[in-house]
């Protein structure tokens, strides 16, 4: 390899950037939106779960649950009913997610200790709103309950369980998302692009005069490769500062081991890029051939669906999809603050997938064409 051949393509690579309409807004623009906006609108956070309630006790007490759970930033009680079909019917239309039903002569049978039970219903269409927002409900009377008992002095059967939420205390979504939105980004970058560029090289017939030129492919090659390596580190160093001073996320391990991990996912893409780039005549067959892997890549890496709730053929699918680490090592450090050696295996297979990549790549380009 010449090194000063390698630098003169560089600096003309780079000119050719900047001089590009798309490229550089695509780059600023790109990594700011995606931080900024994707954490707000993709989150599986349950918030405003609508509770109809049927009130047949109609005392203080059910009164006070009725209160509290409206009063709960997660609970929005719809309508208060004395009638079950009343309020079963706004399950029905949509209107509310859970359905709490109140005995009647509840407030009697808890002093003379009978141990009345509230019946809570969930609306199983949107099961997750539904099944979440049963348990939100339960909480919320077991708390004004428990208030309650204080205030008159009786004893307390109902205890709330103290939980403690490692990792994530808030069980903030976007804590667990914004870690793993940086796989996008470093797909966008390092893989897209450089298979958009060199494809193009082949639309515009440029590459016919490298050619004929003493450039080895491996220069040449690099010097489609490296500006976007750059830009990636970039990008990355943006996503954690928007996360940091937008969202207050900051990696609780150390920062090295993610600039390790964006290098090994970075040659992992630029490989892919390539090789696509290889058995691609056009700019529009390479889009479809890259946007293929980018929707496998999102569907299948864990980035939206938790790789657990998947099937279990799914699963062992998983593990040939290289983002699945890089998105395990973002989280990891992140949330958990795990160093490289607790997570080597991760690591490793990151390392395989780029030396594989690259050398399908480094294979199937022929300088010749």
């Amino acid at each position: 390899m010449n090194a000063k051949t390698l630098k003169i393509l560089l600096k003309k690579e780079m000119t050719l950037l900047r001089r590009n309409p798309i490229i550089p807004r695509l780059i600023v623009g790109m990594p700011i939106l995606v931080m900024l906006i994707v954490p707000l609108v993709t989150t599986f956070d349950v918030k405003n779960v609508g509770v109809a309630v049927v009130d047949n006790d109609r005392t203080e007490l059910s009164r006070r649950m009725v209160a509290d759970m409206d009063a709960s930033e997660y609970l929005s009680v719809t309508g208060c009913h004395f009638s079950y079909d009343e309020a079963f019917r706004q399950i029905e239309n949509g209107e509310a997610d859970v359905l709490v039903t109140i005995p009647k002569d509840y407030l009697k049978d808890l002093i003379n200790d009978r141990k009345p039970e509230l019946s809570v219903k969930a609306n199983g269409v949107n099961a997750t709103k539904g099944t979440l927002g049963a348990q939100y409900a339960t909480m919320s009377v077991v708390h004004t309950l428990s208030g309650w008992q204080a205030e008159q002095g009786l004893s307390l059967p109902l205890k709330e369980n103290s939980v403690v939420n490692q990792y994530n205390p808030t069980l903030d979504f976007r804590n667990y998302m914004i870690p793993a939105l940086m796989v996008v980004l470093l797909i966008i970058i390092c893989g897209f692009l450089p298979a958009l560029n060199l494809v193009s090289e082949k639309e515009s017939g440029t590459i016919e005069a490298m050619n004929v030129t003493p450039i080895g492919r491996i220069e040449f090659v690099l010097s489609k490769l490296i500006p976007y390596w750059a830009v990636g580190f970039l990008v990355v160093t943006v996503g954690m500062l928007i996360g940091w001073l937008v969202y207050g996320l900051v990696p609780e391990g150390n920062i090295v081991s993610i600039y390790l991990a964006a290098i090994l996912f970075s040659l992992v893409m630029s490989g892919l890029g390539v090789f696509i780039a290889n058995q691609s005549g056009t700019i529009l067959q390479s889009i479809f051939l890259m946007f293929a892997f980018i929707v496998i890549f999102q569907l299948m890496s864990g980035l939206f669906t938790p790789i657990a709730s998947m099937p279990r053929w799914a699963q062992c699918l998983t593990y040939a999809i290289p983002p699945r680490y890089f998105i395990e090592i973002m989280r990891s450090i992140y949330l958990k603050g795990a160093t490289i050696t607790d997570l080597w295996t991760q690591y490793a297979a990151l390392s395989g997938f780029a030396f594989l990549f690259c050398f399908v790549a480094a294979l199937t380009y022929r300088k010749r064409v």
